[in-house]
């Protein structure tokens, strides 16, 4: 994409300047960006947001992460392993804000990776990056603390922006929660209008809040409260019918970062290992190579040491 054609872009060396300061907060540090440095990313990475469609068509090779929630030092190992941008294409699976201590330094870090490098780092939307959720799961209260209200509705509008589906190669679909009984083809994803609030029901509060479920067939209702379960028939028969060989989502926690369902026809991704000091879970990264190649690494719980456990459990077939 042109940077050229944006207007009031934020120069190069300004976005080098915020990206290395906010690289500096290794340790738990808080990074203490300005009101106008953080609304800038916010009005720069929502024009290109639009700019991109709602369906993102990309390519690999590209690692997949999922949930992150505010876990801001993990997000920085988890970038150690995979590599800094621009020095791989990255994919996130949504899900940004809430729960962790540091919110506002992982959207800031990963807004002003986007501005920088457009087609090497895409994010799509999760159902955090809500103003009816985030304000009650910690980012409202942690821009109101560090900030004011009127930042965290700047958020909101950049929020409402993110697209929300990621095609890979035409093969391997990628979303936050999951499929819906409203999606037949991939072609009405495009359909949906940015900016958007995320509805109460339908097909976009579905892609964003589903869940698949080993219990059932077909669909059924969700404990959430919100959207539906869909049982591995379902996802069989929408992977057979448009000619898909994988889906990617994260929006659940699992033990080891990343979990099979329907005969490992999709992968639950989520990349906040100990979260949110609760869980004993690893995290994960979906590494998706050039033949489409999928392969994990595993980010352990942090030991008091800080040290990082990797292991590279055995390659599989993204089919």
């Amino acid at each position: 994409m042109n940077m050229m054609t944006m207007e009031g872009m934020m120069a190069k060396g300004v976005l080098d300047d915020i990206i290395r300061r906010l690289l500096e907060g290794k340790g738990g540090k808080q990074v203490q960006l300005s009101e106008a440095e953080i609304r800038q990313l916010c009005v720069n990475a929502r024009q290109i947001f639009l700019s991109q469609p709602s369906l993102l068509q990309l390519h690999a090779p590209i690692r997949i992460c999922g949930d992150i929630h505010g876990q801001y030092q993990d997000l920085l190992r988890l970038f150690e392993y995979g590599g800094y941008p621009p020095s791989a294409n990255y994919l996130f699976l949504g899900d940004y804000v809430d729960r962790g201590k540091q919110s506002l330094e992982t959207i800031c870090l990963l807004l002003a990776y986007k501005i920088r490098y457009p087609d090497k780092i895409y994010l799509l939307r999760g159902n955090h990056e809500d103003a009816k959720i985030n304000r009650i799961y910690g980012f409202y209260d942690e821009c109101k603390r560090r900030f004011n209200v009127r930042l965290w509705k700047i958020f909101t509008d950049c929020f409402n922006c993110l697209p929300v589906a990621a095609l890979i190669d035409e093969k391997i679909f990628c979303m936050h929660g999951g499929l819906s009984p409203e999606l037949q083809n991939l072609d009405q994803i495009n359909e949906i209008q940015r900016p958007t609030e995320i509805p109460d029901n339908g097909l976009l509060c579905d892609l964003l809040w589903s869940d698949p479920d080993p219990r059932i067939k077909g669909w059924s209702d969700s404990d959430r409260g919100v959207s539906c379960t869909f049982g591995a028939d379902t996802v069989a028969e929408f992977l057979d019918k448009n000619d898909l060989d994988l889906i990617c989502r994260g929006h659940q926690v699992v033990e080891d970062g990343y979990e099979f369902f329907a005969k490992r026809r999709l992968v639950t991704i989520f990349s906040a290992p100990n979260y949110g000091g609760e869980f004993d879970n690893a995290g994960a990264l979906l590494s998706v190579d050039e033949s489409l190649i999928c392969s994990f690494e595993i980010l352990k719980p942090a030991s008091s040491s800080s040290k990082v456990a990797l292991k590279k459990p055995p390659k599989i077939g993204a089919a």
